[in-house]
């Protein structure tokens, strides 16, 4: 059958209708679209025939909604459907709508027209729902079928003209003109066919006796009933009839009612009863015994209904459901004994009961919520379904307790959980949300859902500390390093919200940075002195501490801490008067005439300490005559007791002692000169041998020798000291000026040194420059995961039995955890699924299972529904992520199966302390390193992931030979790098250990300890040192030789020694020189010499022997001993001979005169130099307040980072420091280091200007320092 091209416009109100029909040669391959448009819902309908191939074209949404494919893919568009067969798909790159799976439109609709089924598709961001309604056009795919293959009918002969034989119905699923339409009876001459139609619109015939009947001509007839639907081909169905003709029953059954109806309430029980049917028969005997049937109908009405044979009546046979059947409509056959019917029609109307509650199913859900998330945020989405009609499907839905969120609803079922009150992590983390959906029915029913909402941080609390002033003494002469007390800010936020650091604001203390004085440390707050405080110079500070979390950005907040300095008693008194001389030359004079209670003198002493330590009492300690003079306690006042008379001392000597009240008290003693005379000349008289108690020494030799020396030696090692300044500069300035070293400005922050012993006591802050190819370096990024991600993979069967469809079992992912701590217990759930199977009975019995090979099983507490739970501890350094594949599986015969697979990610929990490479570390380092130098490396694993495997190395707190072990060696927290902090000497220490300490930045973090041993390897550093003979500086020490000395003779033996060990000791001796090399020689390895030959008269008398003593070094190092030898037989002889052999050289007879003009020449030098170099600082200071009075802009200059090149620090790497200069830097504690002649500029522009009023004014004076 043909088409003709149509387009044709249908107006219904504000809906609009447009059908396409195409030209085709069969209606199959025809598409009807039509759209539909809702301008409230945005609602579009869509039309299309059933059976159309997976993948086939239903319409484009984004075109008929107006929205773009961006909008769609932002948007996460996708159906949103709460059945268990998702029939389309919805492609987001091309905004269309394409067929799923197959559509049958009878085993979706059954005999309801039109057929259709409606879905959402949800978009976010923000949240639209569209309603979509996909109406399916029948297809005629099926043929009209009857029940039974042939039909047995009993007819009596005497049968009536006009007789009624009902017969069996056909059955075609399709509907319309595809439906069954016509009966047709093959040609006889008995009977002929009426039609009829029910209520509902099915049909059915009834056979009508034309020709009476005639058992002995014809007992038997077959027939054929053929039922024919309306379709293009048409098809049709056929089933025979046989009909046996018995002898006469002229009377048929009537029924009393044409049509029997009543109602029945569902889920009634068993043995209801509907209605009785009744029929009489006018028949006498077995002939008038009516029997009453179901007609055979296309209605399973048997299943659910039950007739008593005999009495009619209709009961309840099974559980009636009315979301399923809402009206039975069938017919009941009434016939006696002789084969004679009659039919009546029955309808049977359920009524619905409020017996299905309310179904909640989670479309989306997003936990955590940041607290900043505004009022009105969508949290979730929910839909809620209840499958009763009227009053009782009629839902309300609302949030039980008082959390912060309300239900709203813009679509039909579909309801949003949004936020009705800002949210506070810091007032409430995490809380329940109880949506409860309930009916309207009566009694209703109702259902709730716990949703748990979690609270995420948002940096918004600063950190507040616990007092606001913080106070504390700390005594003087502390030690630095010394804690004086610790802040505490407490921040309510969490993890690095919450992470406080403490930073000493900078500010100024009479003129010097605050960080000279105390330290804050950065992680608990504790407050430490930088230095040994004064309580005579600094008696009280204020200084600012800032804390400041760890956000982003980072809050602070500050506190004022005062730090009072608390005096001791370190200063003794100082005596002003008397002024004490080293003769104590100073005398007071009494007159003879003095009275009692004169005042002779007053002791002024001051002390510089505070309170009780600056109480003074003075005492009389010593005096010639305690009963003349007295002291007065607290001032100090030297009296007169008595009379003075002339009996008394002319000179007088007292020794007054003054004394503080500090604990303990220190003193101080003054020693007063008193003079009883009444003139000075007799003062000058008596004084004569009263000024000086001692004389000069005689040996004025002596002391020019030792004063020469002492000045030469100054003088010397000021001229050393300067060249070796000079050298240091101008090499340190060729190693600035050949450096290739890039210039990077960096600005770490600033850190100050408290103890002064550790090579770095502070964290360090490196600047890290990324690009787009960071991630092909070795820095190690943490990959982002996501809570919602969900892989799913569904594989389903089917399987078709005796021409019967049977559905496989449907999963729903009710929730589900894509990522669960490895120290989850047993027990823990990971997702919740829903299991439908839509077949009955057996068939939709179902079970859920999971691959056996997982720490994880399921459990069912509800029916349908099973959640995933852990079954064993897990470990993600094992095994970081599983896939879990859900098996569910029917009880049909053959069992359907289907399968979900979900992905979940274990993720890391800190239990793994790091573990070193070597369970002990022992390494050896030769001696005389260069500080700095690296020794080896100390390597621990972590087999956590991320922060947890993220190792420091920290050195232990311990001393060796009474150092500190920080002075040793170092280490680098990295790294692990373990280096020298100094040059090791093997003389002093062979060998120590020590422990290394690896820690994971884990919260709380786990720890392992490493022994580590170093081993200091000895070098050939210490040449042989001469024990005998004892060498001085003329070589006065002889060994006498007699003359009768025979052969191999012991003259001496030369004793040495080497510090170093192993062959750096082995000395061997050797002859380098003799007068007579035939008659001495020395023993390789002992040192003794001995004659080789026989001594005789002819052999001097003097004999002067080199022996060098040498190591067996790598190279070798050596010593030379002179051994003076006598060959003589008496000491007189020796003495004679030897008068000119212990000194080469005479004494000059004017040897004062020399040495005095030494000791001049060699002053005069020293003082020439010491003046030059006073000169040359003076006039720099002057330079120096130029520039500070200047008016010129103080210039930020930061450096650029420059290695050590020589390797003699102890730090093996460069660590910069910003240095903030202003007009004082110069007269804070902070050295500069000058700049060099080769980077020094100078650039002295003078001029002139001419102003206005006749004024000349000079430029400034520039000095422009070039870092090369």
């Amino acid at each position: 059958m043909a088409f003709e091209n149509i387009s044709r416009y249908v107006f219904f109100g504000k809906s609009k209708w447009r059908v396409f029909v195409p030209a085709a040669p069969t209606l199959s391959s025809c598409v009807f679209l039509m759209l539909f448009f809702i301008q409230s819902d945005a609602q579009i309908r869509y039309s299309i025939p059933e059976e159309m191939r997976k993948g086939s074209l239903i319409g484009n949404v984004a075109q008929d909604l107006g929205l773009d494919l961006k909008r769609l893919r932002s948007g996460r568009a996708r159906i949103v459907t709460g059945e268990n067969v998702q029939y389309a798909e919805l492609k987001t790159d091309k905004g269309t709508l394409v067929v799923n799976e197959r559509i049958d439109r009878e085993q979706l609709c059954g005999d309801v027209t039109p057929c259709s089924f409606t879905f959402e598709i949800l978009l976010e961001n923000p949240m639209e729902l569209h309603p979509v309604t996909i109406e399916v056009l029948d297809v005629n795919d099926n043929a009209p079928t009857f029940q039974s293959k042939q039909l047995d009918l009993k007819i009596s002969e005497s049968a009536t003209i006009g007789s009624r034989f009902g017969l069996e119905a056909a059955r075609d699923a399709d509907v319309g003109e595809n439906g069954l339409q016509n009966y047709n009876l093959s040609p006889n001459d008995n009977f002929d066919l009426k039609q009829h139609v029910n209520p509902d619109g099915s049909k059915y015939s009834v056979m009508v006796l034309q020709n009476a009947l005639d058992r002995e001509k014809e007992p038997r007839l077959h027939l054929k009933l053929v039922a024919v639907d309306g379709g293009s081909p048409e098809r049709s169905g056929t089933v025979n009839i046989n009909i046996v003709v018995l002898d006469a029953n002229d009377n048929a059954p009537v029924f009393n009612q044409s049509i029997y109806k009543a109602t029945v309430t569902e889920n009634s029980p068993k043995g209801t009863l509907v209605l009785t049917v009744n029929a009489s028969d006018i028949d006498s005997e077995s002939n008038g015994q009516v029997t009453y049937s179901f007609s055979k109908t296309k209605a399973p009405i048997g299943d659910f209904f039950e007739i008593n044979h005999i009495s009619g009546k209709i009961c309840v046979e099974k559980e009636l459901d009315f979301e399923k059947y809402k009206k039975f409509e069938f017919r009941v056959e009434a016939k006696d004994q002789g084969e004679l019917t009659d039919t009546c029609d029955v309808e049977i109307e359920i009524i619905d009961v409020n017996d299905n509650a309310p179904v909640i199913n989670v479309m989306s859900f997003s936990s955590p919520v940041s607290e900043e998330s505004p009022v009105g945020t969508t949290i979730g989405i929910i839909n809620v379904k209840d499958l009763d009609s009227g009053e009782n499907g009629q839902v309300r839905c609302a949030v039980e307790g008082s959390a912060p969120v309300e239900v709203k609803s813009n679509v039909r079922n579909y309801y949003a959980l949004v936020t009705n009150a800002p949210l506070d992590r810091e007032s409430v983390s995490d809380f329940n949300i109880t949506v409860i959906a309930s009916d309207s029915g009566k009694p209703p029913l109702s259902v709730t859902k716990t949703f748990n909402l979690k609270i995420s941080d948002v940096n918004d609390n600063p950190p507040v500390f616990t007092r606001a002033l913080y106070s504390a003494t700390i005594t003087e002469n502390n030690s630095p390093g010394f804690s004086v007390l610790s802040v505490v800010a407490k921040d309510p936020d969490e993890n690095q919200n919450a992470r406080v650091s403490y930073i000493l604001e900078e500010c100024d203390i009479g003129g010097s940075p605050v960080s000279g004085y105390i330290s804050v440390n950065s992680e608990n707050g504790v407050i430490s002195a930088a230095r040994s405080f004064d309580y005579e110079q600094t008696k009280q500070f204020l200084c600012v501490i800032k804390a400041q979390d760890g956000g982003s950005p980072p809050l602070s907040s500050n506190v004022t801490v005062k730090i009072l300095v608390q005096d001791q008693n370190d200063n003794g008194p100082q005596v002003l008067y008397p002024v004490q001389t080293g003769g104590s030359l100073v005398a007071e004079m009494v007159p003879r005439s003095a009275d009692v209670g004169y005042l002779v003198t007053k002791v002024v002493a001051v002390d510089v300490d505070s309170g009780q330590n600056a109480w003074l009492s003075y005492k009389l300690q010593k005096a010639a005559d305690r009963a003349l003079f007295e002291v007065g306690l607290q001032n100090g006042e030297i009296r007169t007791i008595r009379q003075v008379t002339d009996k008394d001392a002319v000179k007088q000597r007292l020794a007054v002692i003054v004394e503080d009240n500090g604990q303990p008290s220190r003193s101080a003693t003054v020693i007063v000169n008193v003079v009883v005379a009444d003139s000075f000349p007799e003062v000058m008289s008596e004084f004569t041998d009263f000024t000086h108690d001692k004389e000069y020494n005689d040996n004025l030799t002596f002391y020019l020798v030792l004063a020469l020396a002492v000045v030469s030696f100054l003088f010397i090692t000021c001229v050393v000291v300067i060249i070796s300044v000079k050298i240091y500069r101008w090499r340190q300035s060729r190693v600035l000026y050949h450096s290739n070293l890039p210039v990077i400005p960096y600005y770490p922050p600033r850190y100050s040194d408290t103890l002064g012993t550790a090579t770095l006591p502070h964290v360090y802050n490196y600047d890290t420059c990324r690009t787009t190819d960071s991630r092909k370096s070795d820095i190690k990024y943490m990959q982002p995961m996501s809570q919602s991600l969900v892989s799913v993979d569904d594989v389903g069967t089917e399987s078709a039995q005796n021409g019967q469809q049977r559905s496989t079992a449907s999963t729903l992912l009710m929730s589900f955890s894509s990522t669960i701590s490895e120290d989850a217990l047993p027990g823990t759930t990971v997702a919740v699924i829903n299991v439908q199977d839509d077949d009955s009975e057996r068939n939709g019995l179902v079970e859920c299972s999971i691959n056996n090979d997982l720490p994880f099983k399921t459990e069912s507490s509800l029916s349908g529904y099973y959640s995933i739970i852990t079954d064993d501890l897990l470990d993600r350094e094992s095994m970081s992520e599983y896939n879990i594949t859900i098996t569910v599986t029917d009880k049909g015969s053959p069992p359907l199966s289907n399968r979900k697979t979900i992905h979940v990610k274990v993720s890391d929990v800190n239990d793994n302390p790091p573990k070193f490479d070597e369970s002990e570390y022992s390494r050896t380092v030769p001696e005389n390193n260069s500080p700095g130098f690296s020794v080896f490396t100390v390597r621990a694993r972590d087999a956590d992931w991320g922060q947890n495997a993220r190792i420091s190395y920290f050195l232990e707190e311990k001393q060796i030979n009474g150092a500190s072990l920080n002075t040793l060696v170092s280490v680098n927290s990295e790294s692990g790098v373990i280096s020298a902090a100094k040059s090791f000497d093997y003389e002093q220490i062979k060998m120590f250990g020590f422990n290394v300490t690896a820690r994971d930045a884990g919260s709380p973090p786990l720890s392992s300890v490493v022994p580590v041993k170093i081993l200091v390897q000895d070098q050939n550093d210490n040449g042989p040192q001469v024990l005998y003979p004892v060498q001085t500086g003329g070589s006065l020490v002889a060994e006498m030789v007699p003359r009768s000395a025979d052969v191999g003779y012991l003259v001496t033996k030369v004793v040495a020694v080497d510090v170093d060990s192993g062959q750096n000791a082995w000395l061997s001796y050797k002859l380098q020189k003799a007068a007579d090399r035939a008659l001495f020689e020395v023993g390789l390895q002992n040192g003794e010499i001995r004659t080789i030959r026989q001594v005789t008269d002819k052999d001097a008398v003097k004999q002067r022997l080199a022996v060098i003593v040498e190591d067996n070094g790598q190279p070798s190092r050596s010593a030379t001993v002179i051994v003076n030898v006598v060959v003589a037989d008496s000491f007189p002889e020796v003495m004679s001979e030897f008068t000119d052999f212990t000194h080469d050289k005479e004494y000059n007879d004017n040897l004062t005169f020399y040495l005095v003009l030494a000791l001049a020449v060699v002053s005069f030098l020293f003082i020439t130099c010491v003046v030059v170099i006073i000169s040359v600082k003076i006039y720099r200071w002057r330079q120096s307040r130029v520039l500070y009075h200047s008016n010129l802009p103080v210039i930020p200059y930061y450096p650029p980072r420059y290695s050590d090149t020589l390797g003699t620090a102890t730090l093996p790497h460069v660590y910069n420091y910003d240095t903030c200069r202003t007009t004082d830097s110069r007269k804070s504690d902070i050295k500069y280091m000058q700049p060099m002649s080769q980077s020094l500029v100078s650039v002295d522009d003078v001029g002139t200007e001419s102003a206005q009023n006749g004024q000349q004014r000079s430029t400034a004076s520039t000095l422009v320092s070039i870092a090369t």
